[in-house]
């Protein structure tokens, strides 16, 4: 399959583009998500784009506010099982700024969801920030991270961390017509043992990727939060739960511009537009 990442003009948004369905576009947000289990999935009137969540996360991450883009199949190549080569693509292009002021959802009151042992909340709060914890079976056990985004530290302290799931779970996981793509090269092999296919990149890189993929969920919210968000032992499932949540409840936040003047960033259009292949 090919993915291409298009200039999208200033207040457009992400725009999902299925080019093998003639053009059908999709927008990035919260009442797109068709279903969530391992991986986000989009719809809108039966046509379907899976596995989102981690090129959402590198724009976000990256500060991209408005992008089309365009692809010829049903599900985003998962590439290393990272964000890190949306962010190599990004670089390779560079970035556009464009004359409309950034706009962001200003978090007013506490949202929280709770699923037994599960929870995430989103508070008020300066800049935007993300504390995860996991509880896992061995080997991963405990692990929790903290990250301000604001701090520009995504690429380095984010990007590069991959997907995971356990050997033991992947016949059943393939017969649910999931993973399909998923392999030693792409993802964190985990047996009782050990991780299979070492070394890690990060000593905490399973709660790194759930900092991430919370990230790009997260963006289904339309606009780049201005919050804290917290969360233990959740998944895609409460991400966006938390999402529809936050939308449904326009008290919560707020639409602003912050005091520094900032404008919004797309794919620049007088450059190649980024390309990705699998």
């Amino acid at each position: 399959m090919h993915l291409r990442l298009l200039p999208a003009p200033g207040g457009a948004g992400i725009l999902f583009r299925r080019t093998d369905l003639d053009n059908f576009e999709i927008p990035a947000t919260g009442r797109n998500v068709a279903k969530v289990s391992y991986a986000t999935s989009l719809m809108r009137q039966g046509v379907l784009i899976s596995t989102t969540e981690h090129l959402l996360s590198a724009l976000i991450g990256y500060g991209i506010d408005n992008v089309i883009v365009e692809l010829d199949n049903l599900e985003l190549p998962i590439l290393d099982g990272s964000a890190l080569p949306y962010i190599a693509a990004f670089r390779s292009v560079g970035l556009q700024t464009q004359r409309r002021r950034r706009e962001y959802l200003r978090i007013r009151k506490t949202i929280e969801v709770h699923d037994a042992s599960k929870f995430i909340g989103v508070y008020p709060g300066e800049g935007y920030s993300v504390s995860y914890a996991i509880d896992f079976p061995a080997p991963i056990g405990k692990e929790s991270f903290q990250l301000d985004l604001n701090t520009g530290a995504y690429a380095t302290q984010l990007a590069a961390a991959r997907t995971f799931g356990f050997r033991e779970d992947e016949e059943k996981l393939r017969n649910m017509g999931l993973i399909r793509g998923a392999s030693e090269k792409n993802a964190i092999i985990l047996t009782s043992q050990g991780v299979q296919n070492g070394p890690l990149r990060f000593p905490n890189e399973f709660v790194r990727h759930k900092i991430l993929d919370l990230i790009g969920d997260l963006a289904l919210a339309g606009k780049r939060i201005q919050g804290h968000v917290v969360a233990e032992r959740a998944g895609h499932a409460m991400h966006t739960a938390l999402v529809a949540r936050l939308l449904q409840d326009r008290s919560a936040w707020e639409l602003v511009h912050l005091p520094v003047q900032e404008e919004e960033i797309t794919i620049p259009s007088l450059l190649h537009p980024a390309t990705l292949s699998a």
